[in-house]
């Protein structure tokens, strides 16, 4: 007897479904539809009782129907078999709407002269720079100076401190593998591994450099052959046609988030030059070097006085490199520029 093969069926595709629900809670109860404007459950009607019942959010279904009559829904979609990879076997990865829509934006009057490129490929080329964090410190070493940056403390744009969670100097020269962390005035550092926020990049300000960091981040810079700064690398990354395109690359590792080396295929625009770079991230610049400013102010008066439990910069840094960035050398120190606001 032959093998029943439906209309769908193609020997040379996959059908791949990324519906984001299947009608039950993680706790295997059935999973209500919610109203987005009211918040309330919607509701429907029992085609066996005629009662009306919580209707049931189950997208995964609603590709199946879809699939039998021959429609195609947004989370729905047929991928060449040569393009699967069993080493790759997750439906999110084969999702091309992210991807399509950030090309679709580059055609945009707003990014008229830019260009695009991968994170992978801008790291071969050199103009960014990667690297990862140093290593975890275990509990009973955390009773020193100098900071340990957990993958909670990165929120909100901003690396956050907690003075409780510090190890010894020596402790920290062994994770640096040196006597330095080789961290920089704004990286830009997300977490990899273990978070929701995989993607949402903070920036390190100045005086926060000389931190050990979880292994679990990835940190990036401007490279040597870069034609923008940190400002405009971090105004690229908060784009939402950018960060959306981590939803394809980050897998769940048994019950944790991961985005491995995936992240090197997220597309960025690229600037035809700099002065069009420092014009685009002309806010970002004046976000983070006014807090910087704000921060050396505020560190500069606790050192001072020293009657505060409160911390800045979070690392204790010496009298005379306390100083603010007032003018546009101290800022060309720090790897970027000010510049007027570009009007229009």
């Amino acid at each position: 007897m032959p093998t029943h093969r439906p209309s769908w069926f193609s020997d040379d595709k996959i059908m791949v479904s990324t519906a984001p629900t299947c009608g039950l809670t993680k706790g295997g109860r059935l999973l209500p539809k919610i109203d987005p404007a009211t918040g309330k459950r919607i509701q429907t009607i029992d085609p066996e009782t005629g009662a009306s019942i919580d209707a049931i959010n189950d997208q995964l279904l609603e590709d199946v129907e879809a699939l039998v009559t021959g429609k195609i829904t947004e989370t729905l979609r047929f991928v060449p078999r040569a393009d699967v990879s069993m080493r790759l076997a997750v439906p999110a990865y084969y999702e091309s709407r992210h991807i399509e829509r950030f090309r679709e934006a580059m055609q945009e009057e707003r990014f008229a002269g830019f260009s695009s490129a991968t994170i992978g490929e801008l790291a071969k080329k050199g103009i960014i720079e990667i690297r990862n964090g140093h290593g975890s410190p275990s509990h009973d070493q955390r009773v020193g100076k100098v900071p340990y940056i957990k993958v909670s403390d990165l929120r909100a744009g901003m690396v956050n401190i907690n003075p409780t969670n510090r190890v010894p100097k020596s402790v920290a020269e062994a994770f640096w593998r040196g006597p330095s962390s080789g961290l920089r005035a704004f990286d830009l550092i997300c977490p990899e591994r273990t978070s929701k926020n995989i993607g949402d990049f903070c920036m390190l300000m100045p005086g926060q450099e000389q931190v050990v960091t979880t292994k679990e981040v990835i940190v990036l810079r401007p490279g040597s052959n870069a034609d923008f700064d940190a400002f405009y690398l971090l105004w690229a990354m908060t784009l939402k046609v950018v960060r959306d395109q981590w939803k394809r690359v980050v897998f769940m590792q048994t019950n944790r988030e991961d985005v491995g080396s995936r992240y090197l295929e997220i597309e960025i625009p690229i600037p035809p030059n700099r002065g069009v770079a420092d014009a685009a991230s002309y806010a970002f610049r004046q976000y983070y070097t006014s807090i910087a400013d704000a921060r050396v102010f505020l560190g500069k008066y606790l050192s001072e006085v020293g009657d505060h439990h409160f911390f800045v910069s979070g690392a204790e840094i010496s009298e005379p490199e306390i100083e603010l960035i007032d003018d546009q050398n101290d800022l060309a120190d720090l790897g970027t520029t000010v510049i007027p606001k570009v009007s229009g």
